[in-house]
């Protein structure tokens, strides 16, 4: 049987959810059955690459120097270009890409070279807290022009298919939604491996360790996590806070902590690939941001057993049950961060059945189940498309 040729594309292999969903697609899918091969751009700088971090050598990109984040006209007319050309001399039946610019140019590429199948998948929510209103609005209008062409368009949660429904982009039968997964097996076991980090920061079993893990970007809110920490240390003397990831904010957030005077009671650490030894010395995680899609560190902290605070904004509250396995509060409040933490922190009964609560509930996220709900996908629009073809 004749195997069905996938070409994946990502603007960029930045450390995050969607590139090692597309790594994982790439690396995983059944090879009985498909061909798959990866296509991205260049990550900016300070936003790593997952590839590197994750040490994955089996996958191996095609990468198309003049796909990234910013926007050029040239840049981003010669990518399409390279994309059209690409895209007619591998003919593949199906082209799956991740995120905004991928989606435009690569969309607009795979129409334009007659492939049959066109899938897009959204991962975050970006027609909030991204861009200007106009920007926004043109964005928009983008969307719904590709969405006319695109066989499927894939939410990575109830509330993102919903949002994206109601902005009159495809219609209930195109949008479908599937969640993300992870191989969360590390975590399961994370406890092992609690003191690990404490030893390396010269911490003790004494502190409290609250963690951010997410890009030092505006969209992630970390000014409210940092002024909500100042709160936290009223009352709290023992906590400590972890950031953990990289991004064009860190010296800005680094000047943050030192005129809010919590600079030695926090630490920034990076990029980190050993994410399971730090989510075992973590006591509560938490998310600042302004908006979401369906986060990825939320989903590490649900297997690890751990208690989450987050802000109430896009797909968070698919995973976050309030006063079940975590608490949401509105974007934008640092007093209601701090207020929401030290519930926490204070009744560590509730916050361990929280975090059990959590494990199991991130049983929904396993990697094993986000492969076979694509293969399924891709399956179904192969059949529906050759279907179509025979009766004609």
């Amino acid at each position: 049987m004749k195997k069905i040729k996938i070409l994946l594309l990502i603007a960029r292999l930045n450390i995050g959810g969607p590139a090692l969903q597309v790594i994982d697609l790439t690396k995983l899918l059944d090879k009985e059955k498909f061909e798959s091969f990866l296509v991205a751009g260049l990550e900016g700088k300070d936003e790593g690459n997952m590839l590197r971090l994750s040490g994955e050598e089996e996958v191996k990109p095609v990468i198309v120097t003049e796909l990234g984040r910013e926007i050029s006209l040239l840049d981003d007319l010669k990518a399409f270009i390279k994309l059209f050309f690409l895209i007619r001399r591998e003919r593949p039946d199906i082209v799956h890409t991740h995120t905004a610019k991928a989606g435009t140019l690569g969309r607009l590429a795979a129409k334009l070279a007659g492939t049959p199948i066109i899938i897009h998948t959204f991962h975050g929510h970006i027609f909030h807290g991204y861009f200007s209103p106009l920007k926004t609005k043109i964005f928009l209008l983008i969307e719904r022009f590709l969405s006319l062409f695109t066989t499927r368009i894939i939410a990575i949660s109830p509330a993102q298919r919903k949002e994206i429904l109601e902005l009159g982009i495809g219609n209930k039968k195109k949008v479908v939604c599937i969640p993300l997964g992870f191989d969360l097996s590390g975590f399961l076991n994370c406890q092992e491996k609690r003191g690990e980090l404490r030893e390396e920061l010269g911490l003790s079993k004494d502190h409290l360790l609250i963690g951010i893990i997410a890009r030092l970007v505006p969209i992630k809110g970390h000014a409210y996590f940092f002024e909500a920490a100042k709160m936290i240390l009223d009352e709290v003397k023992a906590a400590r806070f972890i950031v953990v990831g990289d991004g064009e904010l860190r010296e800005e957030l680094k000047g943050l902590t030192k005129r809010l005077k919590i600079e030695d009671k926090t630490f920034f650490l990076g990029f980190r690939s050993d994410l399971d030894r730090i989510y075992a010395d973590l006591d509560l995680i938490v998310l600042s941001s302004l908006n979401e899609g369906l986060p990825t560190a939320i989903i590490e902290a649900m297997a690890s057993a751990k208690p989450v605070v987050a802000t109430r904004v896009g797909g968070v509250a698919d995973l976050i049950e309030d006063g079940v396995n975590g608490i949401l509060v509105p974007p934008k409040s640092s007093s209601k961060l701090a207020s929401a933490c030290l519930e926490v922190l204070k009744d560590q009964e509730q916050a361990g059945k929280m975090g059990q609560e959590g494990r199991r509930r991130s049983s929904q996220f396993e990697l094993s189940r986000l492969i076979k709900d694509i293969e399924s996908l891709y399956e179904e629009e192969v059949e529906g498309k050759k279907s179509v073809v025979s009766s004609q």
